[in-house]
């Protein structure tokens, strides 16, 4: 069996910032493995490109350039904004608006969105809607653990439902 269409996927990899070289980001080694259901737009599209075809036990190693992971970093997706809008009964909570806190987001017209305090001034704060990775190349290195058919409702829902996970 190998890496293709339909099918739940599940790898160990250990992802580096920029190269073979960089600091690791992150690392399945010595837990459970990644699993996705190949070729129905859960992983980025160089990522599943680089697996296919794959099979169990292949090793792979891959760098992504950031313009096709998380994009390049855009500096007009920092905005600011006044700080009352964080509000609750007129006081903002403790430790809300601290430089680095992910903050979950909604628009005026009901779009969530997951922002970074970039910068907190007396008035008002910048918030970065740039991904935590956006302008990172993204260097992942790994093998295939497991290659199994995604079983209908997985395919439904479009996810591998509980772990999913077993050896073939």
């Amino acid at each position: 069996m190998v890496v293709e269409k339909d099918k739940a996927v599940f790898v160990h990899y250990t992802l580096k910032e920029n190269d073979a070289n960089g600091e690791i980001i992150e690392s399945t080694h010595g837990e459970e493995p990644l699993g996705f259901i190949y070729g129905i737009g859960q992983m980025l599209p160089d990522f599943e490109a680089n697996l296919e075809g794959l099979k169990v036990g292949d090793t792979f190693s891959f760098t992504i350039k950031a313009a096709n992971a998380y994009g390049e970093r855009d500096e007009t997706a920092i905005v600011e904004v006044p700080k009352h809008i964080f509000e609750t009964d007129g006081v903002i909570p403790d430790g809300l608006l601290e430089v680095g806190n992910i903050l979950p987001l909604t628009d005026q017209n009901g779009n969530h969105y997951q922002g970074i305090v970039h910068w907190v001034g007396l008035e008002s704060v910048k918030i970065d809607f740039n991904h935590p990775m956006a302008g990172v190349d993204l260097h992942f290195t790994g093998h295939i653990e497991s290659i199994r058919d995604a079983e209908p409702d997985e395919l439904d829902h479009g996810h591998i439902h509980g772990d999913g996970y077993f050896d073939h």
